[in-house]
């Protein structure tokens, strides 16, 4: 019953039994120029808490009824007071739940059915009428603003739900990109030094040797890496990736190339800030180790007041790019991407023999 009528039934019973206890209070109060309790009298009260129970379904019917109830209990000639509840009850539920015109058209009749009560027994006083306008009236506007509050609370859960649906999207999204990343610089590392490992085997051994340790290691950082963005898929807890600049030395060593880290200034970064850097270097040094492998690298962090200032910049190839025909062509555009995500910029082109690869990231101001 409480699926399909809400709280209806609890605030029929809560009325029904205010009405019987007022009517008690009241019939005796006023037992001197009231008529007494009857089963008639009793009847009519018990129809406003019945038009409050199927309120929801009939909403125009059951407040027409109840006003009608009221209408003939001060009729009858019973006690003042019980049978204003339920309507004023039912033009309050009218209001809150979204049915404005049909409740202030009820709030007019529900006027001018107790002004014509007042009139035709005599009751002719200006004060009498504006009692009766100021009450319909105060119990409207305190209805509308319990609407508008309910509204705008509801709005705010719904404002807050969909953005919280749009940064679990964005964050999947951004996981779904750093697993992409990851993916493509391990096993285009794995690629380039199985390659280089096929192609030193039979002449310098030792170098090959070296070689299939980065594949190993790589392949490893992979698999870790992968097990860790997917539990955090699995679990349906996105949260931010952790790649930063503090694994550079790790990413670097794993590289297999020459590179030579250098850091000017230091200040905390934002997270995404971190990330992006992170990433574009990593994007870099895949890259040179696809097209010039053997070419020695050189990574510069400069960190300003107002941005990270990134510089990639390889050698040039010392021999064969064997990997040369199995890029995606997507490195730098994604690269690209993550700067402007940012408002930042990256320009990527030939520098002398080799090529070079540079990034300004803004960056918030420091509070002290």
């Amino acid at each position: 019953m409480r699926g399909k009528f809400g709280f209806d039934p609890y605030l029929a019973l809560i009325v029904a039994a205010a009405q019987f206890v007022i009517a008690k209070g009241a019939s005796w109060g006023q037992r001197y120029d009231r008529e007494p309790l009857d089963p008639y009298a009793y009847g009519l009260l018990l129809i406003g808490p019945l038009a409050i129970l199927l309120h929801r379904r009939f909403p125009l019917l059951t407040t027409a009824a109840a006003l009608g109830a009221c209408d003939l209990y001060l009729a009858g000639g019973y006690a003042y007071g019980p049978s204003f509840i339920s309507p004023a009850v039912l033009l309050f539920l009218l209001v809150t739940r979204g049915k404005r015109a049909m409740a202030w058209f009820m709030a007019a009749m529900t006027v001018v059915s107790f002004l014509t009560y007042a009139w035709l027994i005599g009751n002719r006083d200006l004060f009498h009428g504006v009692w009766i306008l100021t009450f319909i009236m105060l119990l409207m506007v305190v209805a509308e603003l319990v609407r508008i509050v309910r509204e705008r609370r509801a709005e705010r859960e719904r404002v807050a739900e969909e953005e919280s649906r749009r940064q679990a999207s964005e964050e999947r999204l951004t996981m779904a990109q750093e697993l992409h990343d990851v993916l493509a610089h391990n096993i285009s590392l794995i690629h380039v030094q199985a390659s280089t490992a096929l192609h030193l085997i039979d002449d310098n051994p030792d170098h090959a040797k070296t070689a299939l340790a980065t594949i190993k290691t790589a392949s490893k950082e992979v698999l870790g890496e992968m097990r860790s963005v997917l539990n955090v898929l699995r679990e349906g807890a996105p949260r931010s990736p952790t790649a930063g600049l503090d694994r550079l030395d790790d990413l670097i060593e794993r590289s297999g190339m020459d590179v030579t880290l250098k850091r000017v200034g230091s200040r905390p970064l934002p997270p995404q800030v971190e990330r992006a850097a992170y990433r574009i270097v990593q994007e870099s040094l895949t890259n040179a180790a696809r097209y010039a492998p053997g070419s020695s690298v050189s990574v510069r962090l400069e960190y300003g007041e107002q941005e990270l200032a990134i510089h990639v910049t390889d050698s040039g190839a010392t021999t064969a790019p064997v990997l040369s025909e199995a890029g995606s062509g997507n490195g730098i555009p994604g690269m690209r991407e993550r700067a402007s995500a940012l408002g930042g910029t990256l320009v990527a082109g030939p520098s002398g023999t080799g090529f070079q690869v540079e990034a300004r990231l803004p960056l918030p101001e420091e509070t002290s």
